[in-house]
């Protein structure tokens, strides 16, 4: 597994330079502030801070723990979908945060390999850390060598949302459970002007819920497989690939659905043009109370013949984590109290009852502010799980696969040619 970011480049001086001066600028400081700011100053790359789920919360945490540490201070950069590319210039600088908050996923895979953060394993253990973390959620954060990429944190739900009106509206009596029903379903709802199911089909959104359905025939060990490797072919993939391309077809799908991304996805699913969404657990937070007090939360129906015994939903424990930087290791005691006091019990309770947030710490607390959030919380054997990709796919091929999840979101694509695309992406990579 290979990453854009080399262990030759972070050793290459000349390359430092040539990032810093192409650096962008950082929300809220300048844009090399870490090395350059007090030694006494935490400074925190994180995606938390404007209108990201769980940023008031976080925010309200600094101040308390300014508050209880008086002299302690954290600085925070703020970046978006871009933070992994911004963090991976200021390292090259050696000007990179000394906390990262970031999920797994794409570049981040590589960072602990090539020593842009720093196994975190050790400080687990020393600060007695270990045994707050669930049991599921450490695996995923640990790689093949054993090492602990980050400090996990944020987890998420993923099921799919039934706009229960919408299919009354168009006569659908029940929650759809199979494919048939499904696509009888969307019928229906086409029928009343209602898109069926929307769905991202041009970013991750798409990517996730396209992975979902390939895995109807595929046990977690055949997805692991597939989703490392990009080996299509097995006749569990393959069978995947062609029950996604006859959903597709038969219009289960919102219209132009390879044009859209999950912000359009959220939109149409909050303002009752669409009747079903594969939603992670901050997008359910979001729905109105209106739209979710006649939603109801459930898995992506099954084909016959599938290998799960219930409608499939996606767990994962790696959305976000608080990796540490080499710079951080020189902070490692201003780390230290800023992470034990994230860790604390009450704290981590009020990302789950203030932001509806899931966690991959262990908490009493449940999200009864956020009734669909807690709905899906509760769902038990009535579903079975499937693997996120995003742990097993190589960082170099995360992009190529969401260019190809377009193309296979574009009706009349063959089974062959999105087995093909999806190939493509790893082999271009």
């Amino acid at each position: 597994m290979r990453s854009s970011l080399t262990r030759r480049d972070l050793l290459a001086a000349g390359s430092g330079l040539a990032a810093a001066a192409a650096l962008p600028a950082l929300s809220g400081c300048s844009s090399l502030a870490s090395a350059d700011s007090d030694p006494d100053t935490l400074v925190v790359h994180t995606q938390l801070g404007t209108t990201a789920p769980g940023s008031p919360t976080y925010l309200a945490a600094v101040d308390l723990f300014h508050e209880e540490n008086p002299g302690a201070k954290v600085k925070n950069l703020v970046n978006g979908d871009d933070l992994a590319q911004v963090y991976e210039t200021s390292r090259l600088a050696r000007k990179e945060a000394d906390v990262v908050m970031v999920n797994l996923y794409d570049k981040t895979l590589a960072w602990t390999d090539v020593e842009a953060t720093v196994d975190v394993g050790p400080y687990l253990d020393a600060w007695g850390l270990r045994e707050r973390v669930l049991p599921t959620a450490l695996a995923d954060w640990t790689d093949d060598e054993g090492r602990v990429r980050a400090f996990p944190y944020f987890a998420t739900n993923w099921p799919v949302a039934y706009n229960r009106a919408l299919l009354d509206r168009a006569g659908v009596d029940s929650i759809p459970t199979t494919g048939d029903q499904l696509i009888a379903a969307a019928r229906k709802l086409r029928a009343k002007g209602l898109a069926p199911v929307t769905v991202g089909g041009n970013d991750w959104t798409g990517q996730k819920l396209m992975a979902q359905i390939i895995q109807t025939f595929l046990s977690q060990d055949e997805a692991r497989h597939v989703y490392s490797t990009g080996d299509f072919g097995g006749r569990g993939a393959r069978r995947g690939i062609e029950y996604f391309t006859h959903l597709r077809d038969a219009g289960v799908f919102a219209d132009k659905a390879q044009g859209l991304t999950s912000d359009s996805m959220n939109t149409q699913f909050n303002t009752e043009e669409a009747a079903i969404q594969s939603a992670m657990s901050s997008a359910l937070a979001k729905v109105p109370e209106e739209v979710a007090h006649h939603t109801e939360v459930g898995g992506w129906p099954l084909a016959d013949g599938a290998t799960h015994e219930g409608p499939t939903v996606i767990r994962a424990y790696t959305l976000i984590g608080f990796w540490i930087s080499p710079n951080g290791v020189r902070k490692i005691e201003q780390v230290e109290k800023f992470l034990r006091f994230m860790y604390r019990p009450e704290i981590v309770a009020r990302f789950v009852t203030e932001s509806g947030r899931d966690m991959a710490l262990r908490t009493d607390a449940v999200s009864t502010g956020f009734p669909l959030v807690g709905a899906a919380q509760r769902l038990g054997p009535e579903v079975s799980q499937v693997l996120l990709p995003d742990v097993y796919v190589p960082p170099t091929a995360a992009q190529s696969l969401i260019t190809a999840t377009s193309t296979s979101f574009t009706r009349g694509t063959t089974a062959a040619q999105v087995r093909a695309a999806l190939e493509s992406a790893y082999r271009s990579a």
